[in-house]
């Protein structure tokens, strides 16, 4: 992973700590006093022995290790109860504690990495990235045939996938009344009594796993594995064709050690997401004509119907053609994701939408809401008023959230890549409801943006995250 490319590394007009190198722009602006604690931050831990390009990688490889090993031992109290055809070690049920030590080590070994590389790229090195497809492949085939670490949320697909593979509704049935043992035994004890609060376009591709597993739970939870890996490799390709920098687009997807983690090793549908916002992204930037928009508008529609979340995609393509008045591309766009987006929501009807609104009313660290939940209640405001506040309030601070962001990044950046990623950041940043895999897509996206302040942040978020809400699918504190 360390050897290099012949080519001398492109200039992206960015100062080396993320400023602009040229004209006066926003983010020639003072910091404020947190970024400048962050900066400090940065500078030290930028100039230290973790930017050194085999240290990093060293780490990135020592955190995957760990991650592979834990899906290695399962069952255990980070990674559910099936056995894939790797999973050969002896079991650590029994060590609760040494199992949630190997995790968090884990993510926080990648998260040096992670910034390791990153560092060492923006002093120069130039990794090839065709060698860093390879070696995560090889991690990648490797982490598919290993149990799912992290979350049981695979084991919730493969569920609705049986339901619906079998004729029923994964959208009014839960895994507890569907009652099949072997499903539902491996289902986190949160999410057993909850119907699926994922699109059609999820349900589709779980009940094809269901349908090549039938009754082996094992066999489903591997075909999903199977074809999580190859869209995420599959990403990776993408993202190396068309990148302005595919050095910097391969660190940032392909060989992101934390992405790695929670979207392979935990096997989870926001892999499915990206790849549908990376293709949107790529064609209304490049194929500016009538087909294009059509093009841009279905992979909206079709990511939002693995995760309603997409539609943020869609959102962020369109603030540009708003702010240029592109009006027919606007009307193009938007009908192309509307048809796409509502034909397979026409299978399950308005019974698809329950549990998706259920879902936008849950609260959990470290987000926000949650402190505001908790002091409502010490101030003895009804349960009722409170969720109606918190549900009227978060997407009001996602758009103002999103305006700042946009302050921080350079006008000259291509508003159909800014656009998507800062309304997606936003909702990470301020949604009550996130998790360190959420973030697959602003990845993808900023990965199209030559280096700026973002990354850091991005980075810093997605350990945090990936530190409070792993697990193996135990309870949480939500409400």
């Amino acid at each position: 992973m360390t050897s290099t490319s012949t080519h001398r590394p492109r200039r992206v007009g960015l100062a080396a700590d993320g400023g602009r190198s040229g004209a006066p722009g926003p983010l020639d602006r003072p910091p404020g006093p947190v970024a400048r604690r962050m900066n400090t931050l940065v500078r030290a831990l930028a100039g230290s022995w973790v930017s050194d390009p085999r240290v990093a990688v060293s780490l990135a490889g020592a955190g995957l290790l760990l991650g592979m090993l834990l899906g290695a031992t399962a069952p255990n109290a980070e990674a559910i109860g099936v056995h894939l055809p790797l999973s050969l070690l002896p079991s650590l049920s029994g060590h609760t504690v040494l199992a949630s030590l190997m995790l968090y080590a884990a993510e926080i070994l990648a998260g040096l990495g992670l910034a390791g590389m990153i560092w060492a790229n923006s002093k120069g090195w130039r990794p090839d990235p065709r060698h860093l497809l390879v070696a995560s492949a090889v991690v990648v085939a490797v982490m598919v045939s290993l149990t799912p670490v992290g979350s049981s949320d695979v084991a919730s697909y493969a569920v609705y996938g049986r339901i619906a593979a079998q004729g029923g509704n994964p959208y009014v049935t839960s895994p507890l009344a569907w009652g099949e043992a072997a499903y539902l035994d491996p289902v986190g004890m949160m999410w057993k009594d909850q119907p699926s609060v994922y699109g059609p376009v999820a349900t589709l591709l779980q009940s094809f796993a269901a349908w090549v597993g039938g009754s082996h739970v094992a066999t489903t939870v591997l075909v999903w594995m199977v074809l999580n890996g190859l869209v995420f490799l599959g990403v990776g390709v993408l993202l190396l064709r068309t990148s302005d920098d595919p050095v910097r687009a391969t660190l940032f997807w392909t060989a992101n050690p934390v992405l790695i983690l929670a979207l392979v090793g935990g096997g989870h549908l926001d892999t499915l997401v990206a790849a549908a916002a990376v293709g949107a992204i790529q064609v209304a930037r490049k194929l500016r004509s009538g087909w294009g928009d059509v093009l841009a508008g279905v992979l909206v529609g079709l990511g939002s119907g693995v995760k309603i979340s997409a539609v943020l995609i869609g959102l962020g393509l369109a603030w540009p053609l708003v702010a240029r008045r592109q009006w027919g591309r606007l009307l193009r766009m938007s009908a192309a994701a509307a048809a796409a987006l509502v034909v397979p929501y026409t299978f399950y009807g308005t019974s698809a939408l329950g549990p998706l609104l259920h879902g936008l009313q849950l609260v959990t660290w470290p987000s926000p809401w949650r402190l505001v939940e908790i002091t409502g209640r010490a101030l003895g405001v009804s349960e009722a008023a409170m969720m109606h506040g918190i549900s009227l309030l978060w997407p009001l601070a996602l758009l103002v959230v999103a305006w700042l962001l946009n302050q921080r990044i350079a006008r000259d950046q291509p508003r159909e890549v800014v656009g998507p990623f800062v309304l997606v950041f936003a909702w990470i940043l301020v949604a009550p409801w996130v998790f360190a895999w959420y973030t697959a897509v602003a990845w993808a996206a900023l990965s199209q943006v030559p280096r700026n302040r973002m990354t850091r942040w991005l980075t810093l978020v997605t350990v945090v995250l990936a530190l409070f809400l792993s697990s193996g699918g135990h309870p949480m504190p939500v409400r």
